[in-house]
Protein backbone atom coordinates (compact mmCIF):
# COMPACT_ATOMS: atom_id res chain seq x y z
CA UNK A 1 0.00 0.00 0.00
CA UNK A 2 1.58 3.18 -0.95
CA UNK A 3 1.44 5.72 2.54
CA UNK A 4 -0.71 8.61 2.31
CA UNK A 5 1.57 11.78 1.50
CA UNK A 6 0.84 15.29 0.28
CA UNK A 7 1.21 14.60 -3.45
CA UNK A 8 -2.21 16.68 -3.96
CA UNK A 9 -0.97 19.75 -2.14
CA UNK A 10 2.25 19.61 -4.03
CA UNK A 11 0.60 19.04 -7.72
CA UNK A 12 -1.54 21.70 -6.79
CA UNK A 13 1.45 24.25 -6.59
CA UNK A 14 3.00 23.22 -10.12
CA UNK A 15 -0.28 23.52 -11.25
CA UNK A 16 -1.16 26.12 -14.23
CA UNK A 17 -3.64 27.26 -12.16
CA UNK A 18 -1.56 27.70 -8.98
CA UNK A 19 0.90 29.64 -11.35
CA UNK A 20 -1.49 32.03 -12.62
CA UNK A 21 -2.96 32.43 -8.95
CA UNK A 22 0.98 33.53 -7.65
CA UNK A 23 1.40 35.99 -10.68
CA UNK A 24 -2.07 37.75 -10.06
CA UNK A 25 -1.18 37.58 -5.89
CA UNK A 26 2.37 39.56 -7.25
CA UNK A 27 0.49 42.10 -9.28
CA UNK A 28 -2.31 42.76 -6.67
CA UNK A 29 0.61 43.36 -3.95
CA UNK A 30 2.56 45.88 -6.26
CA UNK A 31 -0.82 47.37 -6.86
CA UNK A 32 -0.70 47.82 -3.12
CA UNK A 33 2.83 49.25 -3.04
CA UNK A 34 2.57 51.85 -5.90
CA UNK A 35 -0.60 53.28 -3.95
CA UNK A 36 1.86 53.22 -0.98
CA UNK A 37 4.26 55.29 -3.29
CA UNK A 38 1.69 57.48 -4.57
CA UNK A 39 2.62 56.52 -7.86
CA UNK A 40 -1.14 55.17 -8.79
CA UNK A 41 -4.57 56.47 -7.78
CA UNK A 42 -5.10 55.35 -3.63
CA UNK A 43 -8.72 53.34 -4.82
CA UNK A 44 -6.89 51.35 -7.48
CA UNK A 45 -5.44 48.21 -5.20
CA UNK A 46 -9.12 47.66 -3.64
CA UNK A 47 -11.19 47.91 -6.55
CA UNK A 48 -8.67 45.42 -8.40
CA UNK A 49 -8.62 42.94 -6.01
CA UNK A 50 -12.42 43.13 -5.57
CA UNK A 51 -12.69 42.85 -9.70
CA UNK A 52 -10.06 40.78 -10.95
CA UNK A 53 -10.88 37.40 -12.35
CA UNK A 54 -8.61 34.74 -13.63
CA UNK A 55 -9.84 32.56 -16.67
CA UNK A 56 -6.82 30.19 -17.18
CA UNK A 57 -8.53 28.93 -20.62
CA UNK A 58 -8.62 32.36 -21.52
CA UNK A 59 -4.79 32.90 -20.58
CA UNK A 60 -4.19 29.86 -22.86
CA UNK A 61 -6.37 30.85 -25.97
CA UNK A 62 -4.87 34.64 -25.77
CA UNK A 63 -1.27 32.87 -25.66
CA UNK A 64 -1.64 30.97 -28.69
CA UNK A 65 -1.89 34.64 -30.37
CA UNK A 66 0.86 36.63 -28.15
CA UNK A 67 3.04 33.84 -28.12
CA UNK A 68 3.90 35.45 -24.55
CA UNK A 69 2.49 33.75 -21.33
CA UNK A 70 2.98 36.56 -19.22
CA UNK A 71 1.54 38.97 -21.57
CA UNK A 72 -1.84 36.77 -22.42
CA UNK A 73 -1.87 36.75 -18.13
CA UNK A 74 -2.17 41.02 -18.43
CA UNK A 75 -3.97 40.81 -20.85
CA UNK A 76 -7.01 38.63 -19.57
CA UNK A 77 -6.81 39.98 -15.73
CA UNK A 78 -6.73 43.77 -17.37
CA UNK A 79 -9.56 43.27 -19.23
CA UNK A 80 -11.85 41.87 -15.98
CA UNK A 81 -10.26 45.15 -14.48
CA UNK A 82 -12.76 48.05 -16.61
CA UNK A 83 -11.13 51.09 -15.96
CA UNK A 84 -8.09 50.17 -13.41
CA UNK A 85 -7.10 47.63 -16.00
CA UNK A 86 -4.79 50.30 -17.42
CA UNK A 87 -2.92 50.37 -13.98
CA UNK A 88 -2.35 46.17 -13.86
CA UNK A 89 1.31 45.63 -14.89
CA UNK A 90 2.30 49.20 -14.34
CA UNK A 91 6.18 49.15 -14.37
CA UNK A 92 6.76 45.73 -14.60
CA UNK A 93 8.69 43.46 -16.85
CA UNK A 94 7.81 39.81 -17.21
CA UNK A 95 10.11 38.24 -14.69
CA UNK A 96 9.50 40.72 -12.01
CA UNK A 97 6.31 38.53 -12.20
CA UNK A 98 7.57 35.00 -13.04
CA UNK A 99 10.56 35.24 -10.30
CA UNK A 100 8.67 36.66 -7.21
CA UNK A 101 6.08 34.22 -7.71
CA UNK A 102 8.14 31.38 -8.47
CA UNK A 103 9.96 32.17 -5.16
CA UNK A 104 6.26 31.45 -3.34
CA UNK A 105 5.59 28.20 -4.87
CA UNK A 106 9.46 27.20 -4.20
CA UNK A 107 9.02 28.29 -0.39
CA UNK A 108 5.28 26.86 -0.21
CA UNK A 109 7.00 23.34 -2.10
CA UNK A 110 10.10 23.46 0.44
CA UNK A 111 6.83 23.75 3.47
CA UNK A 112 5.96 20.70 2.49
CA UNK A 113 9.05 18.76 2.14
CA UNK A 114 10.32 19.80 5.60
CA UNK A 115 7.03 18.63 6.82
CA UNK A 116 7.90 15.23 4.95
CA UNK A 117 11.21 15.23 6.60
CA UNK A 118 10.00 15.29 9.97
CA UNK A 119 7.67 12.55 9.38
CA UNK A 120 10.58 10.58 7.87
CA UNK A 121 12.56 11.33 11.03
CA UNK A 122 10.07 10.34 13.24
CA UNK A 123 9.77 6.77 11.79
CA UNK A 124 13.68 6.38 12.16
CA UNK A 125 13.88 8.07 15.66
CA UNK A 126 11.05 5.19 16.36
CA UNK A 127 13.09 2.59 14.74
CA UNK A 128 16.31 3.44 16.11
CA UNK A 129 14.93 2.86 19.49
CA UNK A 130 13.20 -0.19 18.96
CA UNK A 131 15.88 -1.90 17.41
CA UNK A 132 18.68 -0.38 19.51
CA UNK A 133 19.99 -3.81 20.74
CA UNK A 134 19.65 -5.98 18.21
CA UNK A 135 22.97 -7.31 17.00
CA UNK A 136 24.07 -7.64 13.76
CA UNK A 137 26.86 -8.07 11.21
CA UNK A 138 28.19 -4.87 10.25
CA UNK A 139 29.70 -4.83 7.00
CA UNK A 140 32.51 -3.42 4.80
CA UNK A 141 32.65 -4.00 1.01
CA UNK A 142 29.93 -6.16 1.49
CA UNK A 143 32.07 -8.49 3.37
CA UNK A 144 31.34 -9.18 7.54
CA UNK A 145 33.34 -6.62 9.49
CA UNK A 146 32.14 -6.38 13.49
CA UNK A 147 29.20 -6.27 15.02
CA UNK A 148 26.97 -3.42 14.97
CA UNK A 149 22.91 -3.12 15.75
CA UNK A 150 20.52 -2.23 13.49
CA UNK A 151 19.32 0.43 15.56
CA UNK A 152 22.41 2.38 14.78
CA UNK A 153 22.15 2.09 11.42
CA UNK A 154 18.62 3.82 11.89
CA UNK A 155 20.06 6.24 14.38
CA UNK A 156 23.03 6.80 11.58
CA UNK A 157 20.02 7.73 8.90
CA UNK A 158 18.32 10.13 11.00
CA UNK A 159 21.65 12.37 11.73
CA UNK A 160 21.84 12.61 7.92
CA UNK A 161 18.09 13.27 7.48
CA UNK A 162 18.71 15.87 10.54
CA UNK A 163 21.31 17.61 8.08
CA UNK A 164 19.38 17.32 4.95
CA UNK A 165 16.50 18.99 6.68
CA UNK A 166 19.18 21.76 8.22
CA UNK A 167 20.10 22.22 4.24
CA UNK A 168 16.56 22.33 2.44
CA UNK A 169 15.94 25.50 5.50
CA UNK A 170 18.80 27.30 4.12
CA UNK A 171 17.74 26.37 0.74
CA UNK A 172 14.21 27.71 1.53
CA UNK A 173 15.46 30.84 2.89
CA UNK A 174 17.89 31.27 -0.23
CA UNK A 175 14.87 31.12 -2.69
CA UNK A 176 12.77 33.28 -0.86
CA UNK A 177 13.43 36.51 -2.49
CA UNK A 178 11.52 38.96 -4.79
CA UNK A 179 12.54 41.30 -7.37
CA UNK A 180 10.51 43.91 -9.06
CA UNK A 181 13.59 46.07 -10.21
CA UNK A 182 12.59 46.12 -13.93
CA UNK A 183 14.29 44.81 -17.52
CA UNK A 184 17.64 45.27 -16.41
CA UNK A 185 17.86 45.55 -12.29
CA UNK A 186 18.08 49.20 -12.32
CA UNK A 187 14.88 50.22 -10.95
CA UNK A 188 14.49 52.39 -13.88
CA UNK A 189 10.74 52.72 -14.05
CA UNK A 190 9.85 51.93 -10.42
CA UNK A 191 11.73 53.12 -7.15
CA UNK A 192 13.12 50.24 -4.72
CA UNK A 193 10.20 50.77 -2.18
CA UNK A 194 7.88 49.42 -4.23
CA UNK A 195 9.75 45.92 -4.67
CA UNK A 196 10.53 46.77 -0.65
CA UNK A 197 6.88 46.71 -0.43
CA UNK A 198 5.42 43.88 -2.82
CA UNK A 199 8.56 41.67 -1.12
CA UNK A 200 7.34 42.50 2.77
CA UNK A 201 3.58 41.56 1.76
CA UNK A 202 4.53 38.29 0.38
CA UNK A 203 6.66 37.30 3.05
CA UNK A 204 10.03 37.32 0.45
CA UNK A 205 12.95 39.35 1.05
CA UNK A 206 14.12 41.84 -1.91
CA UNK A 207 17.07 40.46 -3.96
CA UNK A 208 19.83 42.51 -3.01
CA UNK A 209 20.46 42.90 -6.58
CA UNK A 210 19.11 41.42 -9.58
CA UNK A 211 19.62 42.32 -13.39
CA UNK A 212 16.18 40.89 -15.28
CA UNK A 213 15.96 38.21 -13.12
CA UNK A 214 16.87 36.63 -9.82
CA UNK A 215 20.55 34.84 -10.17
CA UNK A 216 20.33 31.28 -10.97
CA UNK A 217 22.42 30.04 -8.56
CA UNK A 218 19.95 30.44 -6.22
CA UNK A 219 17.92 27.90 -7.76
CA UNK A 220 20.80 25.52 -8.21
CA UNK A 221 21.37 25.64 -4.91
CA UNK A 222 17.75 24.52 -4.26
CA UNK A 223 17.98 21.62 -6.45
CA UNK A 224 20.88 20.15 -5.36
CA UNK A 225 19.90 19.94 -1.97
CA UNK A 226 16.17 18.09 -3.24
CA UNK A 227 19.61 15.43 -5.18
CA UNK A 228 21.22 15.63 -1.69
CA UNK A 229 17.34 13.98 -0.04
CA UNK A 230 17.21 11.71 -2.79
CA UNK A 231 20.69 10.89 -2.55
CA UNK A 232 20.67 9.85 1.19
CA UNK A 233 17.18 7.65 0.25
CA UNK A 234 18.77 6.11 -2.30
CA UNK A 235 21.41 5.21 0.11
CA UNK A 236 18.61 4.02 2.81
CA UNK A 237 17.18 2.13 0.16
CA UNK A 238 20.10 0.37 -1.43
CA UNK A 239 20.52 -0.72 1.99
CA UNK A 240 16.71 -2.37 2.28
CA UNK A 241 17.63 -4.22 -1.38
CA UNK A 242 20.61 -6.07 0.33
CA UNK A 243 19.23 -6.98 3.24
CA UNK A 244 15.98 -8.24 1.40
CA UNK A 245 18.72 -10.36 -0.98
CA UNK A 246 17.99 -14.55 -0.57
CA UNK A 247 21.74 -15.10 0.85
CA UNK A 248 20.63 -12.45 3.49
CA UNK A 249 17.26 -11.96 4.35
CA UNK A 250 17.47 -9.77 7.20
CA UNK A 251 14.87 -7.66 6.52
CA UNK A 252 12.64 -6.91 3.38
CA UNK A 253 9.96 -4.65 2.50
CA UNK A 254 6.47 -5.49 4.07
CA UNK A 255 4.50 -7.73 1.19
CA UNK A 256 0.82 -7.32 1.60
CA UNK A 257 -1.60 -9.97 0.96
CA UNK A 258 -2.47 -10.36 -2.57
CA UNK A 259 0.39 -9.11 -3.49
CA UNK A 260 2.51 -10.40 -6.91
CA UNK A 261 5.63 -10.27 -7.33
CA UNK A 262 6.29 -11.58 -10.08
CA UNK A 263 3.78 -12.33 -13.40
CA UNK A 264 5.39 -15.67 -14.20
CA UNK A 265 7.13 -16.97 -10.29
CA UNK A 266 4.83 -17.09 -7.49
CA UNK A 267 7.47 -17.20 -5.10
CA UNK A 268 8.97 -14.07 -5.68
CA UNK A 269 9.32 -10.87 -3.03
CA UNK A 270 11.10 -8.09 -4.67
CA UNK A 271 12.07 -4.96 -3.36
CA UNK A 272 10.54 -2.77 -5.97
CA UNK A 273 9.81 -0.11 -3.46
CA UNK A 274 13.48 0.42 -2.71
CA UNK A 275 14.57 -0.15 -6.34
CA UNK A 276 12.29 3.03 -7.48
CA UNK A 277 13.61 5.12 -4.72
CA UNK A 278 17.01 4.32 -6.35
CA UNK A 279 15.67 5.17 -9.81
CA UNK A 280 13.77 8.55 -8.85
CA UNK A 281 17.25 9.29 -7.40
CA UNK A 282 18.79 9.57 -11.02
CA UNK A 283 15.94 11.86 -12.13
CA UNK A 284 16.41 14.32 -9.18
CA UNK A 285 20.51 14.23 -9.48
CA UNK A 286 19.88 14.95 -13.34
CA UNK A 287 17.58 17.90 -12.83
CA UNK A 288 20.05 19.17 -10.35
CA UNK A 289 22.69 19.05 -12.76
CA UNK A 290 20.54 21.00 -15.16
CA UNK A 291 19.94 23.52 -12.27
CA UNK A 292 23.68 23.96 -12.52
CA UNK A 293 23.58 24.99 -16.30
CA UNK A 294 21.21 27.45 -15.72
CA UNK A 295 23.68 29.42 -14.05
CA UNK A 296 25.22 31.08 -17.09
CA UNK A 297 22.88 33.45 -19.41
CA UNK A 298 24.05 36.05 -21.71
CA UNK A 299 24.36 39.44 -20.33
CA UNK A 300 21.05 40.66 -18.10
CA UNK A 301 19.35 37.97 -18.63
CA UNK A 302 17.90 35.13 -21.76
CA UNK A 303 14.79 32.66 -22.01
CA UNK A 304 17.52 29.38 -21.83
CA UNK A 305 16.53 28.87 -18.26
CA UNK A 306 13.07 29.37 -18.45
CA UNK A 307 12.56 25.88 -20.49
CA UNK A 308 14.47 23.79 -18.31
CA UNK A 309 13.07 25.21 -14.85
CA UNK A 310 9.05 24.06 -16.83
CA UNK A 311 9.88 20.43 -16.31
CA UNK A 312 13.16 20.46 -13.25
CA UNK A 313 11.41 22.61 -10.84
CA UNK A 314 7.85 20.76 -10.71
CA UNK A 315 9.04 17.22 -11.29
CA UNK A 316 12.09 17.51 -8.78
CA UNK A 317 9.88 18.81 -5.94
CA UNK A 318 6.69 16.62 -6.91
CA UNK A 319 9.48 13.32 -6.77
CA UNK A 320 11.13 14.33 -3.93
CA UNK A 321 7.48 14.60 -1.75
CA UNK A 322 6.50 11.32 -3.71
CA UNK A 323 9.81 9.88 -2.40
CA UNK A 324 10.00 10.92 1.13
CA UNK A 325 6.33 9.67 1.74
CA UNK A 326 7.53 6.18 0.11
CA UNK A 327 11.12 5.70 2.27
CA UNK A 328 8.96 6.68 5.52
CA UNK A 329 6.24 4.46 4.65
CA UNK A 330 8.57 1.45 3.26
CA UNK A 331 10.99 1.87 6.95
CA UNK A 332 7.69 2.12 9.09
CA UNK A 333 6.35 -1.35 8.11
CA UNK A 334 9.98 -2.88 7.48
CA UNK A 335 9.76 -6.90 8.66
CA UNK A 336 12.91 -7.37 10.23
CA UNK A 337 14.18 -11.14 10.91
CA UNK A 338 16.06 -11.16 14.32
CA UNK A 339 17.18 -15.12 13.60
CA UNK A 340 18.20 -14.48 10.94
CA UNK A 341 20.65 -11.50 11.49
CA UNK A 342 21.94 -13.94 14.48
CA UNK A 343 22.48 -16.81 12.20
CA UNK A 344 24.21 -14.65 9.78
CA UNK A 345 26.20 -13.44 12.55
CA UNK A 346 27.46 -16.53 12.90
CA UNK A 347 28.79 -17.49 9.36
CA UNK A 348 31.90 -15.52 9.45
CA UNK A 349 32.94 -17.86 13.05
CA UNK A 350 34.00 -15.68 14.96
CA UNK A 351 36.23 -13.44 12.76
CA UNK A 352 34.32 -10.15 13.53
CA UNK A 353 35.74 -10.36 16.67
CA UNK A 354 40.10 -10.23 15.32
CA UNK A 355 40.74 -6.46 15.66
CA UNK A 356 39.89 -7.17 19.60
CA UNK A 357 42.71 -9.81 19.66
CA UNK A 358 44.95 -7.71 17.52
CA UNK A 359 44.90 -4.92 19.69
CA UNK A 360 45.18 -7.12 23.01
CA UNK A 361 48.25 -8.38 21.71
CA UNK A 362 49.70 -5.03 20.66
CA UNK A 363 49.04 -3.83 24.33
CA UNK A 364 51.00 -7.08 26.00
CA UNK A 365 53.85 -5.51 24.30
CA UNK A 366 54.04 -6.90 20.46
CA UNK A 367 54.83 -4.87 17.49
CA UNK A 368 51.67 -4.07 15.23
CA UNK A 369 52.85 -6.01 12.79
CA UNK A 370 53.79 -9.12 14.70
CA UNK A 371 50.78 -9.02 16.59
CA UNK A 372 48.51 -8.61 12.80
CA UNK A 373 50.68 -11.70 11.36
CA UNK A 374 49.41 -13.90 14.50
CA UNK A 375 45.98 -13.27 14.09
CA UNK A 376 45.76 -13.15 10.25
CA UNK A 377 47.06 -16.73 10.51
CA UNK A 378 44.67 -17.78 12.67
CA UNK A 379 41.87 -15.96 10.73
CA UNK A 380 43.08 -17.46 7.53
CA UNK A 381 43.14 -20.67 8.61
CA UNK A 382 39.43 -20.85 9.62
CA UNK A 383 38.53 -18.68 6.31
CA UNK A 384 40.50 -21.74 4.49
CA UNK A 385 39.99 -24.54 6.45
CA UNK A 386 36.98 -23.91 8.58
CA UNK A 387 36.51 -24.15 12.40
CA UNK A 388 35.51 -21.14 14.67
CA UNK A 389 37.93 -18.46 15.13
CA UNK A 390 38.07 -18.68 19.35
CA UNK A 391 38.61 -21.80 19.18
CA UNK A 392 41.41 -21.39 17.04
CA UNK A 393 43.16 -18.64 18.54
CA UNK A 394 42.78 -20.55 21.96
CA UNK A 395 44.53 -23.32 20.80
CA UNK A 396 47.25 -21.07 19.32
CA UNK A 397 50.00 -21.55 21.51
CA UNK A 398 52.06 -18.10 20.24
CA UNK A 399 48.64 -16.41 20.80
CA UNK A 400 48.38 -17.98 24.12
CA UNK A 401 51.78 -16.73 25.44
CA UNK A 402 50.29 -13.16 25.89
CA UNK A 403 46.40 -13.74 26.10
CA UNK A 404 44.88 -16.16 28.87
CA UNK A 405 41.72 -18.01 28.23
CA UNK A 406 39.71 -15.30 31.01
CA UNK A 407 40.84 -12.61 28.03
CA UNK A 408 39.89 -13.64 25.25
CA UNK A 409 36.26 -14.63 26.88
CA UNK A 410 36.40 -10.99 27.05
CA UNK A 411 37.33 -9.85 23.46
CA UNK A 412 34.94 -12.49 22.45
CA UNK A 413 31.88 -10.92 23.81
CA UNK A 414 29.36 -8.95 21.78
CA UNK A 415 28.87 -7.09 24.59
CA UNK A 416 32.00 -5.61 24.89
CA UNK A 417 31.78 -4.23 21.18
CA UNK A 418 28.85 -2.66 21.85
CA UNK A 419 29.51 -1.21 25.04
CA UNK A 420 29.18 2.78 23.90
CA UNK A 421 26.07 2.39 22.27
CA UNK A 422 24.02 4.31 24.96
CA UNK A 423 26.29 6.89 24.54
CA UNK A 424 26.36 6.90 20.79
CA UNK A 425 22.84 7.08 20.65
CA UNK A 426 23.02 10.15 23.17
CA UNK A 427 25.10 12.39 20.41
CA UNK A 428 22.46 11.79 17.99
CA UNK A 429 19.31 12.08 19.89
CA UNK A 430 20.49 13.85 23.24
CA UNK A 431 19.62 12.87 26.85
Amino acid sequence: MIPRYSREAMARIWSEESKFESWLKVELAALEALAEAGLIPPEVPEKARRLARLDCQRILEIEQQTRHDVAAFVDQVASTLGEYGHYFHFGLTSSDILDTALALRLRDSADLLLADLDELLEVLRDQAYRYQDLVMAGRTHGVHAEPITLGLKFALWFAEFQRQRTRLERARETVSVGKLSGAVGTFAHLPPVVEAGVCARLGLKPAPLANQIIQRDRHAEYLTTLALIAGSMEKVALEIRHLQRTEVREAEEFFAPGQKGSSAMPHKRNPILSENLCGLARVVRANALAALENQALWHERDISHSSVERVILPDSNILVDFMLARLTGLLRNLVVYPEQMQANLQLSRGLIFSQGVLLALVQKGLSRDEAYRLVQRAAMQVWEKGGDFAEVVARDEDIGKYLSQAELTRLFDLKYHLRHMADLFRRVFGD
